[in-house]
């Protein structure tokens, strides 16, 4: 790990560091905010994943996250939302590749060779967090759009791995609205069955855990209705019996002034399952 920037942040350490990714094959950038208790112990972590176009700053310097993890001793990790460099692969439409990783493992070329995300932020990024940050096993994760679906996905399909997840706008049928459509197309082929491991409410479907969702969701998004379809998702919560807290905001876009205004409730809501 190669630490590029290390600022002073309410007492603790905002930082960001790159290194090699092995199942990415390529150079990663992430940042961390390590609260000053991290200086006495270990701390449990939140993983955030952020949404197209993105990459690790914009929840860093835009959310506003770092004054209440501090107050919570809760460590923030951020990874990119992409494999980048000059060999991997592009597309110069903003909903592919680059800042478009969608956290699934690719399978088709020209993207199989880098677009492992899921395998980034679900293994690699956290053994490599722990075995060389204050870091505990104690994980949760969250995100927005894109990165919510990430975080869903995530969470959903490792049983045990996370205690707690929410989200902010998410795609939660990826498999049915078109930015997920392009993608999916793009990275795992045309079979659609291949593509429902990456589907939150496909997965919700025959989760193995019952782990409460926590979604906030702006009423006046103009995504709302074409790609987030967060209906879709309570649907099939009401039909299993998955807990789920489908919270719509009124007049609240999918900017992140919208993730900034509640940012607070989450991280004191993952925090509760972190330190419990």
């Amino acid at each position: 790990m190669e630490r590029l920037q290390h600022h002073a942040c309410f007492d603790g350490w905002q930082d960001e560091y790159r290194h090699e990714s092995t199942v990415l094959n390529c150079s990663m950038n992430f940042t961390v905010f390590l609260p000053k208790l991290s200086q006495e112990r270990r701390l449990p972590v939140l993983y955030w994943l952020s949404g197209l176009t993105c990459n690790e700053q914009n929840f860093t310097t835009k959310a506003g996250a770092q004054r209440y993890a501090a107050e919570h001793g809760l460590i923030l990790v951020v990874p990119d939302t992409s494999p980048r460099g000059e060999n991997v692969a592009d597309d110069p439409s903003y909903d592919l590749g680059k800042g478009a990783g969608f956290y699934v493992n690719a399978t088709q070329e020209p993207w199989a060779s880098h677009y492992h995300m899921y395998d980034y932020v679900v293994s690699e990024l956290p053994a490599l967090i722990e075995a060389e940050l204050p870091a505990s096993d104690g994980r949760s994760i969250s995100g927005h759009s894109m990165g919510g679906h990430g975080a869903l996905v995530a969470a959903l399909s490792n049983p045990g791995r996370y205690r707690s997840v929410s989200a902010f706008s998410p795609i939660v049928a990826p498999t049915q609205v078109p930015w997920g459509e392009k993608a999916f197309s793009a990275y795992l082929g045309p079979d659609r069955s291949a593509w429902k491991k990456y589907d939150a409410c496909e997965l919700i479907a025959t989760a193995k855990e019952k782990l409460p969702l926590l979604i906030e969701q702006g009423g006046s998004d103009e995504f709302l209705g074409q790609q987030l379809t967060p209906s879709s998702l309570q649907a099939i919560c009401e039909k299993t019996g998955h807990p789920l807290a489908l919270r719509i905001r009124s007049g609240f876009d999918h900017s992140y002034y919208f993730i900034s205004t509640f940012i607070a409730d989450h991280i004191a809501y993952h925090a509760n399952a972190l330190h419990r």
